[in-house]
């Protein structure tokens, strides 16, 4: 029975990693269990899963968690933890043979860098960890000898397909990319777009941040900062195409001119399970391909209408803080765009504007990253106030 950690476990990919542990009783438990405020949520799985460890995001939160068990009769309680020593707490517990990182932000980073230190393998959902931290996180994993198995559908099937060859072998990595809701919109038309317009993302139910970067192919910028550092790829190795089904989660070629691609429904809860059960497959009941209906199309990513994507492949290649930077410069830009504070084509904008101001300092120390994170954004949010001034 393997002990799993979940961090993030109301959110998104939370509630399907759950959902993938109940039909696999026989061979997972939860060991604790990290959120943030949703404990209407939070109760139900304390309920059903039985955690020896929770932790919440508030002190009000642990304590208001702890009398609504009581009051459903859950003896024995949990240990209730909160704020950062509680995500810690969970991610490090000697009895948790697994971590699932799905925690939202740098929250999670911390922890999760803890407990690669400790020698846990890490289940990967949170784009965080490898986008600000990846040389010092996948330095600390070589270090542990464990292994950090992506839940992203692209880099999970990146994954499989490196199963295919030798890393000699490998030519470039192949990300794909819906194209989001604005595939076919005219660039002119880009600049009105509403929140309501952007969250409409044609093939993937996912939280709004993600979904938002989807429409700005910011997350695309992500991942593939993510492949440079998960799969020891060069940034010139790694590609990104349009490939609008998402039927082909992403292709690996091989220098002889093979390619190897993974495909699947867009169902999140096939990579948790690959992640939660490799090197074994097992059945999962339901999931299948309509071959009889499958078209599959791809096109190069247009770059005016999708700056951000170059914004990450520049911030790259700089390297140190930029990373990190852009991380945190979205985050800000993504929250004021869907509060109206900002218009949709300024998301690119702000983030060039914090890659130009932030300092390219390199990372010695974990501690480095937070504070680069928190320099970017100070300057995300006067960037984004500045612009909000303007309009106002």
């Amino acid at each position: 029975m393997k002990r799993i950690a979940l961090l993030g476990s109301t959110g998104s990919i939370g509630r399907q990693s759950l959902q993938v542990i109940d039909t696999l009783q026989d061979r997972f438990s939860i060991s604790g269990l990290a959120a943030g405020g949703n404990l209407d949520e939070l109760t139900g799985q304390v309920l059903r899963h039985r955690p020896k460890l929770v932790s919440v995001g508030t002190a009000e939160g642990a304590t208001e968690l702890c009398a609504r068990l009581r009051a459903a009769g859950h003896t024995p309680l949990p240990e209730i933890l909160y704020g950062q020593q509680g995500i810690e707490r969970v991610a490090t517990d000697p009895e948790a043979n697994m971590v699932i990182s799905a925690a939202v932000g740098v929250v999670g980073l911390l922890a999760t860098y803890k407990a690669i230190e400790m020698g846990k393998p890490v289940a990967l959902a949170n784009k965080e960890v490898m986008v600000a931290a990846g040389e010092i996180v996948s330095a600390a994993a070589r270090r542990a000898g464990v292994d950090i198995l992506p839940i992203d559908s692209e880099h999970s099937a990146i994954h499989q397909c490196l199963r295919s060859g030798e890393r000699p072998e490998l030519k470039r990595l192949v990300l794909t990319a819906s194209g989001g809701p604005f595939r076919k919109t005219p660039l002119s038309k880009m600049k009105n777009v509403t929140p309501e317009q952007a969250l409409a993302h044609p093939n993937w139910k996912m939280g709004q941040r993600i979904t938002i970067d989807s429409a700005t192919l910011t997350n695309k910028g992500f991942e593939v900062i993510e492949a440079r550092w998960l799969f020891d790829a060069r940034p010139d190795q790694i590609d990104v195409v349009i490939h609008p089904q998402s039927t082909v989660h992403s292709m690996v070629e091989f220098v002889d001119g093979s390619v190897v691609a993974q495909l699947g429904p867009p169902d999140m809860r096939i990579p948790i399970q690959y992640a939660l059960t490799y090197p074994t497959r097992l059945p999962a009941n339901g999931f299948s391909l309509d071959w009889t209906r499958m078209r599959l199309d791809f096109e190069e990513v247009p770059a005016k209408k999708f700056p951000c994507l170059e914004l990450a492949r520049h911030a790259l290649r700089e390297g140190g803080a930029l990373p990190c930077a852009l991380n945190a410069a979205d985050e800000i830009a993504v929250a004021a765009f869907l509060e109206r504070r900002l218009a949709f084509a300024e998301i690119p904008q702000v983030i060039e504007r914090v890659l130009e101001r932030m300092p390219g300092t390199r990372f010695e120390r974990i501690e480095d990253v937070l504070e680069a994170d928190a320099e970017a954004r100070r300057l995300a949010r006067e960037e984004a106030g500045r612009r909000e001034t303007a309009v106002s």
